[in-house]
């Protein structure tokens, strides 16, 4: 059994992780029920839901049971943020561009389900900003159809492409990922650490399943 400090200290992160993921859960069902299409909320809800529960505060969790400093784990779950986020947006792209042979999943259920994630956030954004209103619609029309087709979601792909929404989201991916090693860097960590989350960030980034 861990030692009474060590899960003293462990507790605070525990109850940030539930009450993140409670948030990030209602902002979702929320933005899906009103609509809220901003990049901005599409971003904070994927930082509570997945970025604190899937890598931030596990590694806070981790830290603080081995007695890190507050420093460390301040530079870790900055580390967790930010790789959480990405990991979450290449997870958007896969859930319309990706290939269901290798997802296990089928292209376009994001779409099917109403997720307002970031890449249609950005879509529609961009669409409204270049006066492509028929992208816009394309977009619009597509989220929460349970009936789309796979024709259907095509047309969404190149709405999302030629509006620059997809490059845009890949840019976000490198951006985190720079800022993400960055800040693995300054952890000063003792191998194998640094080796294992580098790992971690490519896995999460660069996967296509």
């Amino acid at each position: 059994p861990l030692p009474p400090a060590a899960l003293a200290a462990a507790r605070p992160a525990w109850r940030a992780m539930r009450t993140e993921v409670l948030a990030g859960q209602y902002l979702d069902v929320r933005t899906q029920a009103t609509g809220d299409a901003s990049p901005e909320a599409a971003l904070h809800i994927c930082k509570l839901k997945t970025a604190a529960y899937t890598v931030m505060r596990p590694l806070h969790l981790g830290a603080a049971l081995g007695g890190a400093d507050d420093a460390l784990i301040a530079t870790l779950r900055e580390f967790g943020d930010e790789v959480g986020v990405a990991f979450q947006l290449r997870d958007d792209l896969l859930g319309v561009f990706g290939d269901p042979s290798v997802t296990g999943k089928p292209a376009g259920d994001d779409l099917r389900e109403g997720k307002r994630t970031l890449l249609v956030a950005l879509g529609l954004q961009r669409a409204a900003e270049q006066g492509k209103n028929a992208a816009s619609k394309v977009i619009s029309d597509a989220i929460g159809d349970a009936h789309l087709s796979e024709d259907a979601v095509e047309t969404v792909r190149e709405a999302l492409l030629d509006v620059g929404a997809v490059d845009a989201v890949e840019r976000r991916i490198d951006e985190l990922t720079e800022s993400a090693m960055a800040a693995l860097d300054r952890a000063h960590l003792a191998e194998p650490a640094p080796a294992a989350l580098t790992g971690l960030v490519v896995k999460a980034t660069q996967r296509t399943y």
